[in-house]
Order: C-alpha cells, then structure tokens, then sequence
C-alpha cells in the first residue's frame, strides 16, 4: 500500500439521497467539512442507480463486494461498479485507501447509529473512538450467511454511519447535518491515531446480531400479518417476552415470544422488504477494548500524507 487515504462513500444506495447531496456540496465548498489532514477520496457509490433514484438497477452493490465473484468478473451493472471501485481505491488501486466511510440513511426508527462487520481490530477501535464521542449505538452485524458482500470489508477498515429516519427519495436539513457531523467525527478520530494522540474508552458498547425475522406470508408470498404497533418504532429498546411480533388484519397476534434480552433494530425498514427482513434482533454486549485495537488501525494511518481530494464523478 502507497496511501493510507480514506474512502468516503455516498449514495451506494441510490435512493439515499442526503449523503450525497453532502459530498457534492462539500465539493463545492471545500470548507463545509474539516477533513483532518487526511487524504480523502469522496465517490457516490451508484452513480447510476443515485440519477435513477433508485436503490440499484441490477444488484445491491452493497451486497457485491464478494472476492469470488468480482475475480470472475461476473456481470451486472453493480458487480461491475463494486470491481471499478476497488482498482480505484482499495488497497492497491489507483488512488488507494486504507479506511472506508459507507455514508446511509434509514427509514426506521434508528435515529443516528455505526455498523461495524465483524470483529477486525481497526474497525472496532475507529467505532469505539466514535461512540466516545457522539454516544452513537453500535450494531455488530456477523454470522449471518444470508447477509455479505458489504463495501466496507473489502478494505482494511471500514465503517458505516446510519442515519435517521428519513423516507427514500427525501432531502432534509437535519438528516444532512446529522451525516455531516457523524463523518467529521471519524475524520477527527483517525487524524488523532494517526498523530498518535487517540485514546480508547474502557469499554465498546455493541448490539450484537442473532438474526432476522420475515413477516408471516401465505403460499402466494402475500403478508399474512404486519409488524406489531406495540413493536413499531421500538429499535433499539428491550422488548418483553410477552410483547408478540406481528399482528393480523383479524386483530390477532402472531408470532414466536421473545428471548429475555433480544433488542429489535431496524424495524420495518422500507429497504429490507425485498430481502424477507421484517427487523432483524441483537443482544446488547459490553466488551472491554482490547490492547490490539488501536495499534492495529495506527498501522492503517500511519503512512498517510495530505493530498488533494478528489472531485466527484460526473
């Protein structure tokens, strides 16, 4: 690696519109964004689906990034996005990076939030500087075979900041100024490992993922019941093992009882219907940090001189 440069990412969904109306004014004010130093590359993930305005044409492409297949150069708009941008910038690319910043939006009720995949050190030691800063909940997202291909694994550090609730399609102030000081946040964290004046909490807050559950359908593949109100809009809040999932038209409750300690997220996010996601259930964790995290992101960093950003694509 020639550059340890940082890979800012909007619009990898191209219905999440306020992230890249960020970057593109952050193009055209230098100033909006204190970059740290750090040398950043600023891209919108799907240029195509972003002027489509629609979540992707062919393939999530946050579901693309998957080693295999991009070595066989399989085909489809978004496969073909997912290898442009790692001969760009990843490791040994054109313009490479050592961090990704997956800049979404979400329709539930997450409020602001980081998603980190897996448990590399680098990842957990950026999240947990964030969340030191900004009291930010994490949800760990691992183990789940129906659920790869994320953008931010195929680079040495990654992380996703979620914010929220916004609808698809919609641009809002606050929802802009929440992205904005959420990735000025991990732009000021990683300038402090990178001169060395970085300091890890004591412990890392995680929501952990179990799993995911779809809502009851029939042969036709038609709900046969609908998220629980009493569970609508509960992201993030313990639920009771009596509260049921799901609710049918007839007013009866269906559903399998809770374990004692599952917190719901992602509650009826509009994105994941496609993809047989009612919400999906974590376990709240606290992790005490371990001594390997933060010299493992310090070698990611350390390396890294000032450059000139890079504009957009067209």
């Amino acid at each position: 690696m020639t550059s340890c440069g940082v890979l800012v990412v909007a619009g990898t969904h191209g219905n999440e519109v306020n992230a890249p109306w960020l970057l593109r004014q952050w193009q055209a004010n230098p100033d909006l964004i204190d970059a740290a130093g750090l040398p950043v590359q600023r891209v919108i993930g799907n240029p195509e689906a972003f002027l489509r305005r629609c979540r992707y044409v062919d393939r999530d492409l946050n579901r693309c990034f998957l080693p295999d297949l991009l070595d066989r150069e399989t085909s489809g708009l978004e496969f073909q996005r997912a290898g442009e941008l790692l001969r760009l910038h990843g490791c040994n690319g054109e313009q490479p990076c050592a961090v990704a910043l997956d800049l979404h939006s979400t329709t539930a009720a997450m409020g602001n939030s980081l998603v980190v995949y897996g448990r590399r050190p680098a990842d957990l030691a950026l999240a947990a500087l964030v969340q030191e800063a900004l009291g930010l909940p994490i949800y760990l997202h691992e183990a789940d075979a129906q659920q790869t291909g994320f953008l931010v694994e195929c680079w040495p550090c990654g992380l996703v900041i979620e914010v929220g609730p916004v609808p698809q399609g919609v641009l809002n102030a606050k929802i802009v100024e929440q992205t904005r000081l959420g990735l000025e946040t991990c732009l000021r964290a990683l300038d402090q490992v990178r001169q060395g004046s970085a300091r890890l909490p004591g412990a890392l807050v995680v929501h952990r993922h179990l799993g995911s559950r779809d809502l009851p359908k029939g042969e036709d593949g038609e709900p046969l019941a609908l998220v629980h109100p009493e569970l609508q809009g509960r992201d993030w809040q313990s639920i009771s093992s009596s509260q049921a999932m799901f609710r049918a038209a007839d007013g009866t409750d269906h559903g399998e009882l809770w374990v004692d300690g599952e917190i719901p997220v992602f509650v009826n996010e509009a994105a994941y219907a496609e993809k047989s996601i009612a919400f999906s259930f974590t376990r709240r964790e606290v992790w005490p940090v371990e001594e390997t995290w933060l010299p493992a992101l310090q070698q990611l960093l350390c390396a890294a001189q000032p450059q000139a950003q890079t504009p957009l694509p067209s």
